[in-house]
């Protein structure tokens, strides 16, 4: 489905993304892991068009889209799930989900039945504000509103950041259900080595803006070698 080659970006003058490299499946959840700083994040911005690439290629299913807007890759079948979550704390949970199919012409039927039927925790919480919600319903909320726009690919940076062990369980779970029931594709930034394991077919290890390492999920429980690489220990 996504193939990335030598792809390179940039703040200013300060290169962050150095030649990365990668091919995902269609219906493949793959992880990737690295140190603070190493590019994780602006890999996902790079992929979404949110930053411009610099130089390189990628391609969603042998199409060029490189230098399409971050409408158009959704359009394309490309969503996102920011890191710390950007809810609008101002709306209501049901207005949220709104607002992840408000360019289409799709409407609350269509889309927010069929929603709550996988998130079934949001079905109570709809009338309410979604800044009133905790740290793992504001995460749970902002997965749902992505998946409102009907992504093929998702973009989930950080997931577990900030949120309850309980709650990680259940994001974990709807997780594998979405890949299961909708073969949904999804590139995991993660910190959360058993939550990365318990999802991931295989895991990519990011090192100064480039890929250094491809390793099976399994191969996580080796603490030695997480912590050479990414400088992560259980």
């Amino acid at each position: 489905m996504l193939g990335v080659t030598d792809l390179r970006a940039a703040y200013g003058r300060i290169p962050i993304l150095d030649g990365i490299s990668m091919s995902v499946a269609e219906g493949e959840l793959v992880g990737i892991l690295g140190h603070n700083g190493m590019g994780k994040t602006t890999l996902l911005k790079t992929l979404m068009g949110y930053l411009r690439a610099t130089a390189g290629e990628i391609l969603l299913d042998g199409d060029d889209i490189t230098a399409l807007e971050p409408h158009q890759r959704v359009r394309r079948g490309i969503g996102y799930v920011p890191q710390g979550r950007e809810i609008f704390p101002g709306l209501t949970v049901r207005d949220n989900l709104r607002m992840g199919f408000a360019a289409t012409s799709l409407n609350d039927d269509q889309v927010i039945e069929p929603i709550l039927a996988d998130f079934p925790r949001l079905k109570p919480l709809l009338d309410r504000p979604g800044g009133s919600l905790s740290g793992g319903e504001q995460q749970i909320l902002a997965i749902a509103r992505c998946l409102c726009g009907r992504p093929r690919l998702v973009l989930l940076d950080e997931p577990t950041e900030g949120i309850q062990p309980s709650v990680i369980d259940e994001i974990a779970e709807l997780l594998q259900g979405l890949r299961d029931q909708h073969r949904l594709t999804v590139i995991l930034v993660e910190q959360n080595l058993d939550f990365i394991r318990a999802l991931s077919e295989r895991v990519l290890i990011i090192q100064r803006g480039a890929i250094t390492r491809e390793v099976a999920a399994e191969h996580l429980a080796d603490s030695e070698m997480i912590a050479e690489f990414v400088g992560i220990t259980e």
